[in-house]
């Protein structure tokens, strides 16, 4: 948040929009600050996240937000937090969705189509993380099997 003249405690009509040398308009305190420019509150809060951890995030904006029925084609686990892949696009949901709640206008709505939805058809649908759990039961995600490669087959890259 920008903060005014007023909102700095500087009557406009001194404030000329050149800063001079410190001292030079006898504003000054003993401590050489700028005694005009004041604190704003709630300006240091501005840039903070909403929420701590994606678990917050989940849990305060995504499940009262979000509701589907059961079922179909909407698949949930009351243990989201188990599946890796869940959490990871959660993640980044939470992160788009910090970002994006400030841009004016369209931020929001850009969250909802190009992140929200788009992630909930994989991570709610028949064949995303939560395919085999229910809202009810859990069942642990079983990684894809997968044999080591060769020595050598990759090249590094860092």
């Amino acid at each position: 948040m920008t903060a005014t003249s007023e909102d700095r405690g500087v009557d406009p009509a001194d404030e000329d929009g050149v800063d001079g040398p410190a001292g030079a308009d006898g504003a000054d305190g003993a401590d050489g600050a700028d005694d005009r420019i004041v604190d704003v509150p709630g300006d240091d809060d501005e840039d903070k996240p909403v929420f701590k951890n994606v678990g917050e995030f989940v849990t305060y904006r995504f499940l009262p937000m979000y509701s589907r029925p059961e079922g179909g084609q909407f698949r949930w686990c009351k243990e989201w937090w188990r599946h890796p892949e869940a959490v990871s696009r959660f993640h980044a949901l939470w992160h788009a969705w910090e970002v994006l709640r400030w841009e004016p206008g369209t931020g929001m709505a850009v969250w909802y189509r190009d992140h929200l939805d788009y992630q909930m058809s994989y991570l709610m649908g028949d064949t995303g993380p939560f395919r085999e759990c229910t809202a009810r039961r859990h069942q642990d995600p079983r990684p894809l099997p997968s044999d080591p490669a060769p020595e050598g087959w990759f090249e590094d890259e860092w």
